[in-house]
């Protein structure tokens, strides 16, 4: 089939589609079957890589190639697949817990190499598919089925780590945002190198309402930062808030108007940035102190792992010759059992 014929239906697979009714998952299903067929690709290049929990049942729903793979290990299981076959377009599907709990290590390292995936974390702050524990996201003091009194761990930011890790492409959205998130998938599908996507997502049964404080429409343009690469980070209702970097390198929120204060005082973003500390310090914003922010981050150059490897994989064929397989076996010392 030409990729340019495609439509969402063509993405849709047969399975019946079981989240609970109003769950977040949903909306980002939906974006992710609208925008596909908008990158030109075949479906026959395309795969979905899912760990456990209730985002990895993502795969079944596309009709596209996918794997459902161990909890944690969706990164490490990616990483063979991209290896192994460059051509594809390979989408790893993660949640909090699956991709910074127990899948920690993995995220980092695929996000330190640069392999051109594309990860997808739905944060729903909390353990959904084992019904209401905490997550490694879940806010301080969060009550749960497994911190009856409050957790007294500070919650991880995925975006700080992902930017710590050196991923070239992080972004941020929220599950019923569809034309920010329809715009962050499309760039990172063009990025060559790792995108991290953070993709705030409610769960109506375990954590109902986790984002609705920055996410409601009533309240959305005061607390919510969208990002514009070259553009000042300006925000509210009025258009009259702003952010503004400190001598000693912190970030402040300004009004414009007041103190002297003009848009000429207002931080401009640059996603370009090849320094990452601006980026990390918007990593670490979040509601009431100041807006939250959403769209990309950072999206810088840097070559793939993959070509890397080949290149460096060319260079030693070229130089020794291919391998042979059969002489390895019997090279050195040899036994027989």
């Amino acid at each position: 089939m030409n990729p340019t014929t495609l439509t969402k239906a063509d993405f849709m697979s047969d399975q019946e589609v079981r989240w609970c009714p109003g769950c977040g998952d949903y909306a980002i299903l939906s974006q992710v079957q609208k925008t596909l067929p908008t990158l030109g690709i075949p479906r026959e290049n395309v795969v979905f890589i899912s760990g456990i929990g209730c985002s990895s049942r993502f795969p079944y729903y596309m009709n596209t190639y996918g794997m459902h793979t161990i909890h944690g290990r969706a990164p490490a299981i990616a990483s063979g697949v991209k290896i192994c076959n460059p051509q594809l377009s390979v989408w790893v599907i993660t949640g909090d817990g699956d991709g910074f709990s127990i899948g920690g290590n993995h995220m980092i390292h695929i996000l330190r190499r640069n392999l051109d995936v594309n990860i997808i974390l739905f944060n729903n702050r909390i353990y959904g598919l084992t019904k209401g524990q905490y997550s490694p996201t879940s806010e301080f003091h969060k009550k749960t089925k497994s911190s009856p009194f409050g957790t007294v761990e500070h919650p991880i930011h995925p975006l700080s780590v992902a930017i710590a890790a050196e991923a070239t492409f992080v972004a941020r959205a929220f599950d019923t945002d569809a034309k920010n998130l329809s715009y962050i998938l499309k760039r990172a599908h063009e990025h060559k190198g790792v995108s991290f996507i953070e993709v705030y997502q409610n769960c109506n049964i375990f954590n109902d309402g986790a984002y609705r404080h920055i996410t409601e429409k009533t309240v959305r343009a005061d607390r919510i930062l969208y990002l514009e690469h070259g553009k000042p980070m300006i925000f509210g209702k009025e258009r009259n808030k702003g952010l503004r970097l400190r001598p000693d390198a912190s970030l402040e929120v300004v009004t414009i108007g007041e103190n002297g204060i003009t848009e000429n005082d207002i931080l401009v973003h640059d996603e370009t940035r090849k320094e990452a500390s601006i980026a990390f310090l918007l990593s670490q914003l979040d509601y009431p102190e100041f807006p939250v922010p959403m769209g990309v981050f950072r999206c810088i150059q840097k070559t793939p792992y993959e070509e890397l490897l080949e290149d460096q994989i060319t260079a030693c064929q070229e130089k020794f010759g291919k391998g042979d397989l059969e002489k390895l076996f019997h090279s050195g010392d040899t036994w027989t059992v």
